[in-house]
């Protein structure tokens, strides 16, 4: 049995996988972290390996929680990866993004899949046939982009994420949803479609905490799994304890 975690700001995914099997999943506050991580450790002692994707974001204490009952492994630029990184700067490649393209090339080998993670940012990560990691592209994303809609003028509101019922908007809020919500989708169509006129044998994954919002409305044929992140994690740590 394997518990791995994604660690955030404020909130914490963690994740128990029998194999490769979910077994249970949750969300927690950052600071409920040390209560949490103990009641785990008495209640499924079968647990001996644990996978951090950010520990620089765990205070000292958190740290210690994990290590006095786990075997703790961590994900850095140095991790094993079952691809080919080439990425000009490796060393700058976010821990998330390292992550789902394993997840891909493990749930997917020998495609081109194109992995599109809507959460706090819109990242873009295009992997090949033949395991070499080439980049992409990183973009705000919808939660971002109505807070900038209102912090970067003196007259439009902060809305909550809505999804507009007509792309023409017939009112300040219509229109701003509008602009936010199609805005998004028509870019990620676009740039399914570029890579498509490229790789026409290409597979497209949707993931993030955005991902079922938004595959409602997309057009192009997508496997959404907001799990994606926490199969990867589990996946790298098999990967490394082989």
């Amino acid at each position: 049995m394997n518990l791995v975690i994604d660690v955030g700001n404020s909130f914490v995914k963690l994740a128990i996988f029998n194999k490769n099997k979910l077994q249970h999943k949750e969300t927690i506050r950052l600071n409920a972290f040390v209560d949490v991580i103990s009641s785990i450790a008495s209640t499924q002692p079968e647990i001996k390996k644990v996978l951090v994707s950010s520990v620089a974001r765990l205070s000292a204490e958190q740290k210690e929680a994990l290590k006095k009952r786990f075997k703790l492994f961590e994900i850095n630029h140095k991790t094993k990866v079952p691809f080919k990184n080439c990425y000009k700067t490796p060393k700058t490649l976010g821990v998330d993004r390292m992550v789902l393209v394993s997840a891909s090339v493990h749930k997917f080998p020998k495609s081109n899949v194109l992995i599109i993670d809507a959460g706090t940012c819109v990242t873009f990560d295009f992997v090949t046939a033949n395991k070499e990691y080439l980049g992409g592209a990183i973009s705000p994303g919808i939660r971002m982009r109505y807070q900038s809609l209102n912090h970067f003028t003196v007259n439009l509101p902060l809305l909550d994420t809505q999804m507009p019922d007509n792309i023409i908007g017939n009112s300040t809020k219509s229109s701003m949803h509008s602009g936010v919500v199609n805005g998004l989708v028509h870019e990620i169509e676009g740039v399914i479609s570029e890579y498509k006129q490229k790789y026409s044998d290409l597979t497209v994954i949707l993931t993030g905490g955005d991902a079922n919002f938004l595959s409602k409305q997309l057009k192009s044929s997508i496997f959404a799994n907001s799990n994606f992140l926490l199969e990867g994690l589990n996946y790298i740590l098999q990967f490394n304890s082989n």
